[in-house]
């Protein structure tokens, strides 16, 4: 009897595969100079294991002249031939480009590290196979990818040297801030990447368990599961990057569900090197999807400037422009900023007063939504999550508005909630929801996260700070904004024990309140 997950495997990647070819045949457009044919091979990693990669090379090159080499690793779930439409279009302009299929996925050997040592080694072997195997030339290398590739490519230019240049899409920089924000599993997140693993490739023992101590909350496993998303997290190779000297580009979604644009925010502030941040509508990898099929693609297109730049030295202009570019959530525009700190030039508080006790273990109807699909609608239809405020039960939610906005406020950057908390259990959960409230009291989501505590001691008050997910939203005048907490959303794991309690206070020495991020009026 066969195997029926590889056989899963084997028919998916064919599917899959002519889709994408499709699409490259499609939407690439004729160009004066065609690149070389695809040419598919073997490329030995770390400690032996086969890793399937692709390919392209500039029209004629016959080894006599050498060209910048852009190595890109592909994303979690993806085959190897994902981004064969931009190969091309970057063989096309001087490039030899490398793809390959990480370890543990599709056809490559191996099991997936998820980005751990193994998979750095191999990003290191592959540029090694490129330099004795085609006419790249060693001191102009590049990396680049989306989601898992961009996580790969940031961790290996940190222990590599010889990496130049990265594009980070859609990517992490700090693994644990992703989907263990606020010590909340964010498990619709993890459900996902741990069924497109279980399909499309094979899990280590250790992947195995680290999955199953998240979904299970074993608290005795979590400094563990930290220690081990800390040694995938670029966060902590920041000063090697920095020594190295290279030039990181980073792109993501405001609504990514997956990798949150909070965390690449940080990262982008600790960076010394020539830098750029861009941060656009959608969610987790949408923003980049059509460039995958050689159709224009703004994230691409700046892609390839930024490698033009910092690995051939073009004078395109990139490195004079204001390194961090926004496109809102509501408007068509483009805005810049010469760093991330001058996104919200102003903020203006919202006061949480009086004191407010809520009921847990109830989903009151505010919600983040669903993962993908949610930031998808409000990335093609301006349709984000919906909750009629007015309607949602005080049982089980807490809610606080502003007054009426005389004139729109542009929302830029990071809410900040701050309040005091006292529980009637040692854990909880609590969901902090922030709404444009329009005049029918419709309230549509302009940000939200989880904060989970443990060892508190019942009946005694404490501090809670915590930062909503980076945004961009107009809230038009006539409108309010509007801080909803409640302690269910499917979107993560709660540990709110049945029976229990949480009154939120504001004491006169140490108010509550939500700090709004506003940009220059």
């Amino acid at each position: 009897m066969g195997h029926p997950r590889k056989a899963l495997r084997t028919t998916t990647v064919g599917a899959v595969s002519a889709i994408l070819i499709a699409g490259s045949a499609l939407g690439l457009a004729p160009t004066a100079q065609a690149a070389d044919a695809v040419r598919f091979v073997d490329i030995i990693g770390d400690g032996g294991t086969v890793l399937k990669a692709n390919v392209v090379t500039p029209a004629g090159s016959d080894g006599a002249k050498r060209y910048p080499l852009l190595v890109l690793p592909t994303s979690w779930g993806l085959p190897q031939i994902e981004y064969l439409a931009q190969a091309q279009k970057l063989a096309n302009s001087g490039y030899v480009v490398v793809s390959y299929n990480v370890r543990g996925f599709w056809q490559s050997g191996g099991e997936i590290d998820v980005a751990g040592p193994s998979d750095t080694a191999d990003a290191s072997r592959v540029i090694d196979w490129a330099l004795a195997n085609t006419p790249a030339d060693n001191r102009h290398i590049g990396m680049a990818g989306v989601s898992y590739g961009a996580g790969i490519s940031l961790l290996t230019a940190a222990k590599d040297k010889r990496v130049k240049a990265v594009a980070a899409l859609s990517g992490w920089a700090d693994l644990i801030d992703s989907i263990y924000s606020g010590r909340t599993q964010h498990v619709q997140a993890a459900a996902v990447l741990d069924g497109a693993s279980l399909v499309t490739g094979r899990q280590s023992a250790e992947v195995r368990q680290i999955f199953d101590n998240f979904y299970a909350s074993n608290l005795s496993k979590e400094q563990d599961m930290i220690d081990w998303g800390k040694k995938r997290s670029a966060i902590t190779y920041v000063d090697q990057l920095n020594q190295n000297g290279t030039a990181v580009m980073m792109a993501n979604a405001w609504g990514d569900t997956v990798f949150s644009p909070n965390q690449y925010a940080d990262f982008y502030e600790k960076l010394t090197g020539p830098k750029r941040l861009e941060l656009r509508p959608g969610d987790h990898a949408t923003a980049e999807l059509t460039g995958l099929f050689g159709l224009p693609n703004d994230v691409w297109t700046d892609t390839g400037r930024w490698f033009d730049h910092y690995l051939k030295s073009a004078d395109n202009g990139i490195d004079r422009e204001e390194p961090v570019q926004l496109k809102p959530r509501s408007t068509g525009g483009y805005e810049s900023y010469p760093d991330w700190k001058s996104v919200a030039a102003t903020r203006r508080k919202i006061a949480l007063a009086g004191t407010t006790t809520i009921h847990t273990n109830v989903d009151s109807g505010a919600d983040g939504g669903i993962v993908f699909l949610s930031s998808i609608l409000d990335q093609l239809a301006q349709a984000p999550p919906v909750a009629s405020i007015p309607l949602l039960p005080r049982r089980w939610a807490a809610v606080w508005q502003s007054e009426k906005y005389t004139a729109a406020q542009q929302v830029r950057g990071t809410a900040k909630l701050h309040t005091t908390l006292t529980p009637t259990k040692e854990s909880g959960t609590l969901v902090a929801y922030l709404y444009d409230v329009g005049p029918l009291g419709l309230g549509k989501l302009v940000s939200n996260a989880p904060y989970t505590f443990h060892g508190r001691t019942p009946g005694k008050p404490f501090g809670v700070d915590l930062e909503l997910f980076s945004t961009a939203y107009d809230v038009p005048a006539g409108h309010r904004l509007a801080l909803v907490v409640d302690t269910v959303d499917p979107l993560y794991i709660e540990h709110n024990p049945s029976g229990a309690q949480l009154t939120f206070s504001s004491p006169a020495n140490d108010p509550s309140y939500v700090s709004i991020p506003l940009r220059e009026q």
